[in-house]
């Protein structure tokens, strides 16, 4: 008997059209001859509790949340995992018989990508991250969990910079300092890793970078963009300063691997969703 049924998940975001998720699970789903689909649905922030509704309703096997759902999402979810409850966000949801739980990947994808395809073992290490926003507060948790020293955290916005700062000191026993950011901002000499965790450089302003002096950066430091692309301003920037350089689509890949297994059980075909995604990105760029 032919079964023609397909498993779902998928995205929700507002706007959601310029997300390339699906490029990598489509791929991965291929790869492994998987009857599965991945769909990029736009959802308005007043159809979030709809939205969710409908994932039982549909039997979807769960969802990626982006902008700006990843906070709200809390309230309709019957388990946070401990780390997402931490972070106060939740990028993936998982739907075990009808019982939403709430994951976040996005720091855990950071962290497989900087100690993999960087090399870098944070233990101990001196960190800066600029801004305090939703990848920042993932990234500078997951920092902390696997034993960073100190994190600077540099933002324009005080008391999300503070709340952030304080979020480390009194959850973590990594030392945080909340610094504001000024323009030309120079990175302390003992800085071992750098992060770009802002929307700066997201297409379709490739060619903006952050705000800081880049004669700061030197070539002890491992540079990092949280943007999905191949080679930012930013990094450009930070290569000729002889820094190593670490660009946002491994974290991209590893965080949407992680939740592939989740949803699948299956391991996830990485090289195979890194290509998809290089290949997108080439083609936007013209490449």
């Amino acid at each position: 008997m032919p079964d023609y049924k397909e498993e779902l998940i998928g995205v929700f975001g507002h706007p959601v059209a310029e997300n390339p998720t699906v490029v990598m699970h489509e791929a991965a789903f291929a790869a492994l001859g998987l009857k599965w689909r991945y769909l990029t649905i736009e959802v308005l922030p007043d159809d979030l509790e709809n939205a969710m509704k409908g994932i039982r309703a549909f039997n979807m096997k769960g969802i990626n949340l982006t902008i700006p759902h990843k906070v709200n999402v809390l309230k309709y979810l019957d388990e946070i995992k401990p780390d997402a409850a931490l972070m106060g966000a939740v990028n993936t949801v998982i739907n075990v018989d009808g019982r939403l739980i709430g994951e976040n990947t996005d720091g855990k994808g950071f962290m497989r990508s900087l100690t993999r395809d960087a090399k870098f073992d944070p233990s101990g290490k001196k960190a800066v991250v600029l801004g305090a926003g939703g990848a920042a507060r993932s990234i500078c948790v997951e920092l902390a969990l696997a034993g960073v020293k100190t994190i600077s955290i540099v933002n324009r916005n005080t008391g999300r910079g503070e709340s952030l700062t304080s979020l480390i000191n009194t959850k973590t026993s990594s030392e945080a300092h909340f610094i504001r950011w000024e323009p030309g901002y120079e990175l302390p000499k003992d800085t071992d890793v750098l992060i770009n965790a802002t929307s700066v450089g997201l297409a379709p302003d490739i060619h903006q970078k952050p705000d800081i002096s880049y004669d700061s950066i030197t070539g002890t430091m491992v540079v990092c963009d949280v943007i999905p692309a191949p080679a930012t301003s930013f990094l450009r920037e930070s290569e000729k300063r002889g820094a190593k350089i670490l660009d946002g689509l491994g974290m991209l890949v590893y965080q949407g691997a992680i939740g592939f297994k989740l949803w699948t059980g299956f391991d996830a075909p990485v090289e195979v969703m890194h290509q998809a995604l290089s290949r997108a990105f080439n083609t936007e760029s013209g490449g």
